[in-house]
């Protein structure tokens, strides 16, 4: 068996919070950060209802929301013994709003430019995915190229 090394995507800093989403939809828009506080919970309480209800939900710009299951160990030999009761978990699942140019399909999520480093070099950034380390300019890592390692 080989072993080999993979790139893994891994985060920077602490999770945006709710007051850091709703400072800067505030600036974006007219809305003020308690509006904005008050319309994204409406939102996922909204999206919980509908997809309760049997629903996938499509929100522009950001995505598809819909449910899966699943049945772990549970599988039956006919169509006809299938139930509810083989489902030992539910999951929501979540697709990017994407669009296509051609043969090029980007999704929204994504930026065109999401910059990808090696893990020795995320105690450089602050957070924001910018290096603070003068002596590294663009986020060169200072590695071989080729190099095997995990990214992120």
């Amino acid at each position: 068996m080989s072993k080999k090394w993979h790139p893994q995507a891994v985060t920077v800093g602490a999770p945006v919070e709710m007051d850091e989403l709703c400072k800067q939809i505030s600036l974006m828009t007219t809305v003020s950060p308690p509006d904005a506080k008050a319309a994204i919970e409406a939102l996922g309480m909204v999206i919980g209802s509908f997809m309760n209800s049997g629903r996938t939900v499509h929100v522009d710009g950001l995505g598809t929301f819909y449910y899966t299951c699943v049945s772990n160990g549970q599988g039956v030999e006919t169509e006809k013994e299938v139930n509810a009761n083989q489902i030992t978990g539910t999951r929501v699942r979540f697709v990017p709003e994407s669009t296509r140019k051609g043969r090029t399909v980007t999704r929204a999520l994504i930026s065109e430019d999401l910059v990808w480093t090696n893990i020795k070099s995320v105690s450089m950034l602050d957070g924001t995915g910018t290096v603070t380390d003068p002596e590294t300019p663009g986020g060169s890592t200072g590695e071989e190229e080729g190099e095997e390692g995990t990214y992120g």
